[in-house]
């Protein structure tokens, strides 16, 4: 694990509701304290964003406002669920679920599968590159490694987007995709691939959230089992959202808005997976009565690390970057961002590791440094420019810390001793907890000097360190605390992922390195070709090469050095060049002024009664009011109407059947079940409205910008009373 903030490894338990508010800004106090209806978060990078929503979550429980077990909290991977989950422990805000989207779906679609589905549940499969590599045998089509990895991906994006195998090729050109193989050959791997699974009684990753989305949508007592057990709803890295897992975040909501969602557009880069940041962005589109909170203090970086952050995204483009946060660094100033060029890639790893060897030197932890690339291929040259200059290091992405197998037994040896120690003649000589753990792990091969050299043995003497480092803060931190107290310690931390601080070096891909920070980042390979990576042609994914750099940028508290190479070998032709993200802001080069930031004001906007509104100022909050009898709604079915359930409806009958027939034929094309294009309450309110423009169907709560801009020509074709033909619109 890389290092961890700089705040206690054990804080103590604040004693009152209003002591969890203490020490957050106004804007992370005003999240904090937004418990009821739609919020969204928009923060920047450093500006303390986990800490504002887990502090929300805590004061709601500790104020008795909300019930843990009634709580769900979804992020993106298991590393990021369990640092949530240690955060609330320590807010004394235990049984609070915080999971992963994929964990979360997997533990419902495990409880309900007897009694929605009936049968033994299928095998869920850890890796489907095998299964697609059968699928291509069967199909008679050779792949390659790099082609076998594409493929696959290609078959996770179509998943997650919810596009079947027959609608693949038109999909993947709609969305631009540089498909690895010909879109024809892809569908039908993909085709054969879904035909292996079922043959075989195995499902993958996405199958779960597509059976949960499923199940939840077939069985109306299903969800409304679920929607009584999880009443609200906290999604973290929310512009990381699919279009999958957004259809299973609304059907745990139902028709309920107790959502509070968190993300940056500007940190959006896995649009090549399926997620985009569009939930994001429409969020006050789809909920007019929402709370937006702008978080754009940053916390972690110094200003002149900031600034070249900020510089980055002045010169960016699209919809994502006119949303863009600009962020104010609350740090004192530190160095200017380095900048080297190097002749060859061999020349600038030994020229990082030799500068990372000054700074440990010079007393900066290794924990503390990390070295990031654009890809993982990068990483061998500087795993061995560091063991060259005697650097211990850490591959970010290898095996779990709490899954190595010298931390098991270690773990084991722990247990041992804490319930049988008063017998154990290692501990006669130990007078304390830290004084304990290095006499037991002195057995599995804890020595006070650390091996010499690099690779295997050096890697297990850093486990057993980083437990013994883990006792000292322990002890020092809960005087009187007991073997046994550090073994439940281990246990909830094993639970969590939240695994302690290992002495090395990181090395790390950029997408990798979200969501971490370190005191000094080396960002190297930043030259044309591989920053923007050579297969990013369209504007957006330039974009979104620029956006990566960003996150890079971001993760460094006080030192950033920026490098490139002229050449990959030594004695090749220097034809490279400093990526273009960099013209204008590396001292010597000229480049295009950046625009002002649209959204770079803290503050808090309340929510809007419609679209017309919807600029970012403050405005009140109204009720929703029957537009017939005049009698304030609470029902969000009732508010979807605009009217009271039992109030007379002036209906179009035969529009609403037309509707309906209509939306069968979508729902048929696309595989979905039919309230996926839209609910029997939005088909009525259409039908009630009869719009005749985009304007006015874009105000019928259940449309948004998406359907609109999928159906929408559709919809007011049929209002019109004009025939619609079966292959008319996207589908």
């Amino acid at each position: 694990m890389t290092a961890a903030t700089h705040s206690s490894l054990f804080p103590q338990v604040p004693d009152s509701a209003d002591a969890v508010l203490d020490g957050l800004d106004p804007e992370q106090r005003a999240v904090a304290t937004a418990l009821h209806g739609p919020v969204c978060v928009l923060a920047g990078a450093g500006t303390g964003k986990t800490r504002a929503i887990t502090h929300r979550i805590a004061y709601g429980v500790r104020a008795g406002i909300l019930q843990p077990s009634t709580v769900l909290a979804v992020t993106f991977t298991n590393r990021a669920a369990g640092e949530m989950r240690g955060r609330l422990r320590q807010l004394g805000a235990a049984g609070v679920q915080a999971r992963t989207f994929h964990s979360a779906a997997l533990r419902q679609l495990q409880y309900f599968w007897p009694k929605a589905i009936g049968g033994a549940m299928p095998r869920l499969v850890d890796r489907k590159i095998q299964l697609v590599a059968d699928a291509a045998a069967a199909c008679r089509i050779r792949l390659d490694r790099g082609e076998l990895r594409d493929v696959t991906g290609e078959i996770e994006w179509s998943k997650v987007t919810q596009t079947v195998p027959a609608d693949y090729a038109l999909a993947a050109a709609k969305a631009g995709r540089d498909a690895p193989r010909d879109p024809a050959e892809i569908a039908q791997l993909y085709s054969v691939y879904e035909d292996l699974k079922r043959d075989r009684s195995v499902i993958d990753f996405e199958d779960v959230l597509l059976l949960t989305v499923a199940v939840l949508q077939d069985r109306q007592d299903v969800a409304e089992q679920v929607r009584s057990q999880y009443q609200h709803f906290v999604v973290d890295e929310y512009q990381d959202v699919s279009p999958l897992q957004q259809r299973l975040l609304e059907l745990w909501l139902g028709e309920r808005d107790s959502l509070c969602v968190v993300g940056d557009a500007s940190q959006t880069i896995y649009s090549f997976t399926g997620a985009t940041p569009d939930h994001l962005l429409d969020f006050r589109n789809r909920h007019p009565g929402a709370t937006v909170v702008k978080l754009v203090r940053d916390y972690r970086s110094t200003p002149q690390v900031v600034h070249l952050a900020n510089g980055l995204l002045s010169q960016a483009r699209g919809r994502a970057a006119d949303h863009r946060l600009e962020l104010v660094s609350q740090r004192s100033a530190g160095p200017e961002p380095g900048y080297t060029e190097y002749p060859d890639e061999p020349a600038e790893a030994e020229g990082a590791a030799r500068r990372i060897r000054e700074l440990v030197d010079a007393g900066v932890r290794a924990s503390e440094i990390a070295i990031l690339f654009r890809t993982n291929s990068q990483s061998e040259t500087y795993e061995q420019a560091l063991a060259d200059a005697g650097v211990s290091y850490q591959l970010r992405g290898a095996e779990r810390f709490f899954d190595r197998p010298e931390v098991r037994k270690a773990g084991v040896a722990l247990r041992g001793a804490a319930r049988f120690g008063g017998n154990d003649s290692l501990l006669d000589e130990a007078v304390d907890l830290p004084s304990q753990v290095r006499a037991v792990l002195s057995g599995e091969g804890w020595t006070p000097q650390p091996p010499a050299g690099s690779g295997a043995v050096r890697e297990r003497w850093e486990s057993l360190a980083a437990l013994v480092n883990l006792a000292h803060d322990f002890a020092a931190a809960k005087p009187g605390a007991t073997l046994g107290d550090l073994v439940a310690e281990l246990d909830e931390r094993a639970g969590a992922q939240h695994a302690p601080t290992v002495q090395g070096v990181t090395l790390a891909s950029l997408h990798s390195a979200k969501g971490l920070e370190w005191d000094v980042v080396f960002l190297v390979g930043v030259a044309e070709g591989m920053m923007p990576i050579t297969y990013a042609k369209t504007d957006e994914q330039i974009e979104e090469e620029r956006r990566l750099l960003y996150v890079g940028v971001t993760r460094a508290r006080e030192r950033l050095h920026v490098s490139w190479a002229l050449s990959r070998s030594p004695g090749g032709r220097a034809s490279r060049r400093p990526s273009r993200f960099l013209d204008g802001l590396r001292p010597g080069s000229t480049g295009a002024a950046g625009r002002a930031a649209s959204g770079g004001v803290a503050g808090v906007e309340r929510g809007f009664t419609t679209r017309a509104e919807a600029a970012p100022r403050r405005v009140q909050r109204t009720v929703a009011r029957c537009r017939v009898c005049g009698r304030t709604l609470t029902d969000a079915g009732e508010m979807k109407l605009m009217r009271c359930e039992e109030c007379p409806s002036d209906m179009d009958e035969g529009l609403y059947e037309r509707l309906r027939d209509w939306r069968a034929v979508q729902a048929r094309r696309s595989g979905q079940p039919a309230f996926c294009v839209f609910t029997d309450k939005t088909l009525m309110a259409i039908a009630e409205a009869v719009p005749d423009a985009d304007g006015e169907l874009a105000r019928i709560p259940g449309v948004g910008v998406r359907k609109l801009h999928r159906y929408g020509a559709d919809v007011l074709a049929i209002c019109a009373g004009q025939e619609v033909e079966e292959g008319d619109g996207e589908g």
